[in-house]
């Protein structure tokens, strides 16, 4: 059989009470006004997750065509979603940040004060000396702004998409089987433990952790390989307490970042290297999911902490949706990106303010 491929980081899902407003801020702040899809429904397959009922939401899978993955807002129909209980640390098992990537981080700062958004501190550097600042959404959820290197489509935007998260795991080693092993973060390009004056802004930030930033030496191919680019997950691991699960008593679909989605081909390899190495899949649409305008195969496995990381392999996808103008995947080959030029007509589907 075929090795899977993984393409790249798709979208993090994001818990949300108003699907309205939150894709009105994520448009203003980070440019994503590309609508990809939208789909009203029910999640029958996630009952294990959402408390053993199958729950009705309403989700959009939104970007930014400059470059970078998406994000999936997903909002409840008939239950108001559940912030966290407690006060979510640094290190905390999860996603705890969500990185974003930006042309010039100096600039990117001071229009992002001007605009009064929730900056949590000046642009600081990394281990590694990149520079970099946080910011905050109107609900919680924490955003690191990341200087950016790889650009599909140049255009009026200072930010492009989704390049990676900030993770919070038990043990980095132990994590390092999925995000290495099998999603592709194979290059170390720090492992540093102590205390960060980089991270004093966040909370639990002053905490001893161990902290590993992790790249991909091979570059990503496939379908929208082009406008994903490549992407950095960094693992914290906290040294001087007990951490807790950001999703503890808390149902998917509740507010924050939900899960981590990759969009890959020849799904049936993927779960056969996912059992392998220990890592089932816990969620499975064994051949077809429809979620409005776009179709594929869907599923889910759990890292070591119980953070949720879904896989998509795409099977139909709107390109000009207006004209019914609908790609299938299915017939391309798995390793080669879709041509720049047909990437560029997403732009179509651009919803304006």
């Amino acid at each position: 059989m075929s090795k899977q491929v993984i393409c790249g980081i798709q979208q993090v899902g994001v818990g949300v009470p108003d699907l309205e407003s939150a894709f009105k801020w994520y448009r203003r702040t980070f440019g994503m006004d590309i609508l990809i899809f939208e789909d009203d429904g029910v999640a029958g397959l996630m009952q294990a997750y959402t408390g053993g009922k199958a729950r009705e939401r309403h989700a959009l899978l939104i970007g930014n065509l400059q470059g970078g993955s998406g994000v999936e807002l997903w909002q409840y129909r008939t239950r108001r979603p559940e912030p966290p209980a407690f006060d979510v640390r640094l290190g905390d098992l999860g996603i705890f940040v969500v990185k974003i990537k930006a042309y010039d981080i100096p600039r990117c700062y001071s229009t992002f004060l001007s605009k009064k958004r929730d900056v949590l501190c000046e642009p600081q550097e990394d281990p590694a000396g990149g520079k970099h600042f946080f910011l905050r959404d109107p609900l919680g959820s924490i955003f690191q702004v990341v200087q950016g290197q790889e650009w599909f489509a140049k255009g009026k935007h200072i930010t492009g998409g989704v390049s990676g998260c900030i993770i919070g795991v038990s043990d980095i080693e132990s994590s390092r089987a999925i995000y290495s092993d099998i999603l592709g973060y194979d290059m170390v390009l720090y492992d540093k433990r102590g205390t960060f004056s980089d991270l004093n802004a966040l909370s639990g930030g002053q905490s001893e952790i161990r902290r590993v930033l992790l790249g991909h030496r091979n570059k990503r191919i496939g379908s929208f390989s082009l406008i994903y680019g490549s992407s950095q997950i960094e693992l914290v691991q906290v040294l001087d307490r007990k951490p807790r699960r950001i999703f503890e008593s808390r149902y998917w679909g509740d507010l924050g970042f939900i899960h981590l989605c990759f969009d890959v081909r020849r799904m049936n390899a993927l779960k056969e290297e996912c059992d392998r190495k220990g890592f089932p899949f816990t969620v499975d649409s064994m051949d077809r999911f429809d979620m409005g305008s776009a179709a594929g195969h869907f599923s889910y496995v759990e890292d070591p902490d119980g953070t949720l990381i879904e896989f998509v392999e795409t099977h139909r996808i709107p390109i000009i949706r207006k004209l019914g103008w609908y790609l299938n995947l299915q017939k391309r080959r798995a390793e080669k990106s879709l041509p720049g030029w047909l990437l560029k007509f997403l732009s179509l589907s651009r919803v304006k303010d």
